[in-house]
């Protein structure tokens, strides 16, 4: 079998897309495929064509590769692949419209606005958590205890993002699940060294610690949340739902990604191996 894994890309997590893609090249090559690493460049439509994948593997992260364009790219050519489709794709990119999916579906989400440049923020409830509708990996994520780091937040943001989102921050514990072929894997809980899940604790060895859930009863309403969640956008293969679960019990979902990582401190692979499945394994439920 011939596939083409795309990686590397345009957004801000680039070097997280290139280790993701050389740990799936490396899996797919020990399951006796044809593995090719592709990146996207200008002449990927010719690259395609030239060498005729049976599948592609998109180990792309943020723009450009997750937001539904280099899936319609694919449908246009007519080459099958890994992950969920254009409108799954794009609605999870966005968070504003994710969480008004949610909404819609009563699945818990913490309240929010949307701001666009130029617009008046409407946000008096501090402190609040201010971050890009469009990024991943936290990228660009503050949070802000008055009106003056918020003003001061959203100004950073219009480098990298045309929205930005201000969001009621819940006290509480973050908590991630992943799905796995529609099957909500066990949960796990993030406990990042300096407070807060950003972009250097989910990326830096020994800057968070992570555990399995021990309670039962919340592990199976994360599960059921998640897999409605997953359902809601219309996904496909795989995703993670990030939640915050409220010191008083009640989670909230943050946010879907449609291709998590698959670094060695990926969360994803971690509870796919709770599960007994191992990544080669991993790999070949999504690829065949």
């Amino acid at each position: 079998m011939k596939v083409v894994v795309l990686m590397g890309g345009r957004s801000s997590e680039r070097e997280i897309s290139l280790k993701t893609g050389e740990a799936i090249l490396k899996a797919l090559k020990e399951l006796g495929c044809e593995a090719i690493a592709l990146d996207l460049e200008e002449n990927l439509c010719e690259r395609l064509r030239e060498i005729k994948p049976d599948k592609v593997f998109i180990a792309l992260h943020g723009p450009y590769g997750e937001d539904g364009r280099v899936q319609g790219l694919l449908d246009i050519l007519g080459i099958p692949y890994v992950g969920s489709g254009v409108l799954g794709s794009a609605l999870a990119m966005d968070k504003d419209f994710t969480k008004k999916i949610l909404r819609f579906h009563q699945i818990p989400t913490p309240d929010w606005v949307a701001v666009r440049r130029g617009e008046e923020v409407s946000w008096d409830r501090f402190p609040a958590v201010v971050k890009p509708a469009d990024q991943g990996s936290s990228i660009g994520l503050f949070v802000v205890n008055d009106r003056k780091e918020l003003e001061t937040a959203i100004e950073k943001l219009w480098s990298i993002t045309q929205k930005v989102l201000v969001e009621e921050f819940i006290k509480g514990r973050d908590i991630t699940v992943a799905i796995l072929k529609e099957e909500a894997l066990p949960p796990i809980e993030i406990k990042p060294k300096k407070g807060i899940y950003d972009y250097e604790s989910k990326y830096t060895k020994g800057m968070s610690q992570y555990e399995f859930l021990e309670d039962e009863t919340l592990a199976r309403e994360l599960q059921e949340l998640a897999l409605r969640s997953h359902r809601a956008l219309e996904l496909k293969d795989l995703s993670r739902v990030d939640f915050r679960v409220s010191n008083e019990g009640k989670p909230f979902v943050l946010e879907i990604n449609t291709i998590p990582g698959m670094t060695e401190l990926s969360l994803f692979p971690m509870a796919c191996r709770k599960k007994g499945i191992d990544f080669n394994r991993m790999i070949s439920m999504l690829i065949f």
